[in-house]
């Protein structure tokens, strides 16, 4: 199983990302899928979370800010990440259940 994240980088307060997480070795379409993230000196955190029919939940810091999306012709899970802030900088990991991706950084400068 390979989750291989990207669209991590270094983007100004108020800019916007939109990363991207392929999966391979899993049946895509039938897994729930999430973004976490972990600051450093802070334990890892859910961000945003997908089921397999689509239905979704967000942490609160980032409720009107970020939205998940999933495209399973292509495996693929996506974080677009709007009006981001300084306190969103962090190591961005994709995750299906129990199998991690390698993580994305995302730095946001004020």
């Amino acid at each position: 199983v390979q989750l291989q994240a990207s669209g991590g980088g270094l983007v100004q307060a108020g800019g916007s990302l939109r990363l991207s997480c392929a999966a391979s070795g899993i049946s895509f379409s039938r897994y729930a899928m999430a973004w976490y993230r972990q600051a450093p000196g802070n334990q890892r955190e859910l961000v945003a979370f997908i089921s397999s029919g689509g239905s979704t939940n967000y942490a609160d810091s980032v409720k009107g800010r970020f939205t998940i999306s999933r495209d399973n012709a292509k495996n693929t899970v996506y974080l677009q990440m709007n009006s981001l802030e300084p306190e969103d900088t962090a190591v961005y990991y994709c995750n299906a259940v129990r199998y991690w991706g390698q993580g994305t950084l995302v730095t946001v400068s004020s």
